[in-house]
């Protein structure tokens, strides 16, 4: 009797994780990174490399050109909140579509109709978009990663986080990015129950 109740809580266990679900019910979504316009390809492959650290599906796409309905003309910026509604539209069941670009991206932000942002991404969403234009004038190519991280948490459903130093800080306007050390124990909680696998 012993060994069939062990044989029957084992066979509960696999049943739970079948085809990459786990009892907490989600299933890890493919990362799809698509980068957009002129974006370097070198670049692009860095950030593979980065979300792979901590996300078991990953895959790069090449690049395709940035949407011209998405730019606006007054301020030579291209609108992320366009650029994503393009993105999901480009997106499959069980996937998640972030574009990268070099080009400056904004969005309207309370009473402000254009905002510059290093990146746009909806909680939950199909799609985000991350910029390393404002990186690259503060001389901070090299926290590109933690952008790209952020608005793949966002589009997994996280808000922003109080913690001063957590991935998911809301950057109000500035770039705190060399503050921001990993995320918290509470966001870090939240995305491995969506089957990432944050140490």
């Amino acid at each position: 009797m012993k060994h069939l109740f062990l044989l029957l809580t084992l066979v509960a266990l696999v049943s739970c994780q079948k085809d990459g679900n786990t009892s907490s019910g989600h299933t890890a979504r493919t990362v799809v990174v698509q980068p957009l316009g002129n974006f370097e390809a070198s670049v692009a492959e860095d950030i593979v490399v980065a979300i792979r650290k901590v996300h078991p599906k990953v895959v790069l796409n090449a690049a395709i050109p940035l949407p011209p309905r998405s730019f606006y003309a007054p301020r030579n910026r291209y609108r992320a909140d366009s650029i994503i509604r393009c993105l999901a539209g480009r997106a499959k069941d069980g996937s998640v579509v972030i574009g990268l670009a070099h080009t400056d991206i904004s969005t309207t932000k309370n009473n402000v109709k254009d905002w510059g942002v290093m990146g746009l991404g909806y909680h939950p969403g199909a799609a985000c978009v991350v910029s390393d234009f404002r990186l690259r004038k503060h001389h901070q190519e090299n926290q590109l990663y933690k952008v790209v991280l952020h608005e793949l948490g966002h589009t997994e459903g996280l808000p922003h986080c109080p913690k001063r130093s957590c991935i998911m800080r809301d950057a109000e306007g500035k770039i705190p990015l060399q503050e921001e050390k990993a995320f918290c124990s509470k966001c870090r909680a939240f995305l491995n129950d969506r089957q990432w696998r944050i140490p």
